[in-house]
């Protein structure tokens, strides 16, 4: 088990200001494409940032975390507003550390949101942010997984349906929880360092999809 205190400790930095979304979109049949991007236009709407805490930007056809200092988390969400979501996409470790975090997320409403996070030295969570302070759902510290690859692309899923949380990697189930404290909101990546800086993490083939 990895243990989470680092985590509770890392400064959140919000890559960029976006507004919160504002009318929750209507359900759609199951199955139904919600959003999709493959990050081939620099212009779909992710947050393109470099400052001393490091790089959110499109690159070589995905979508880059470049995280230059410790305890520092990034996320950049596509200005969505829903309730139920079925979110995938593929996260590829560029260099830097394996301690590291990368993941989707989804409720995010004015800073809060649900995570799924791995890392590449093969530990997962899920877990929510909320009024400053994170908590993790269904476990005490971060698990161990022989799913998670150490230095090539993992495919990640999350479902978010009500108040059930659901974790796949590389399309085996490896977490679910239950919390029903943020009902609607954003999707989207995230990516952070532990003790470590030079996380360097690129994402691909974001679909988001009606469960």
């Amino acid at each position: 088990m990895k243990n989470i205190a680092p985590l509770l400790l890392f400064f959140v930095f919000l890559a960029a200001c976006a507004p919160s979304p504002t009318a929750t979109a209507p359900a759609q049949p199951s199955g139904t494409m919600l959003f999709q991007d493959e990050f081939e236009s620099n212009a779909s709407g992710w947050d393109r940032l470099a400052n001393d805490g490091g790089i959110l930007d499109y690159d070589a056809g995905g979508y880059r975390m470049l995280i230059r200092q410790p305890q520092l988390n990034f996320w950049s969400t596509p200005e969505l507003n829903l309730r139920d979501a079925r979110i995938e996409a593929d996260v590829t470790k560029l260099s830097g550390p394996a301690e590291n975090r990368a993941g989707l997320m989804c409720r995010y409403q004015n800073g809060n949101y649900y995570f799924f996070i791995i890392s590449n030295d093969g530990f997962y969570t899920i877990g929510k942010f909320v009024g400053g302070r994170i908590t993790l759902l269904g476990q005490n510290e971060m698990q161990a997984s022989e799913m998670i690859q150490a230095d090539t692309v993992n495919h990640l899923r999350a479902d978010c349906i009500g108040d059930s949380l659901v974790f796949f990697v590389n399309y085996q189930l490896i977490a679910g929880a239950s919390d029903a404290e943020l009902a609607t909101g954003d999707v989207g990546v995230l990516a952070g360092s532990f003790a470590q800086p030079g996380v360097d993490v690129l994402f691909d083939n974001f679909v988001v999809m009606q469960p």
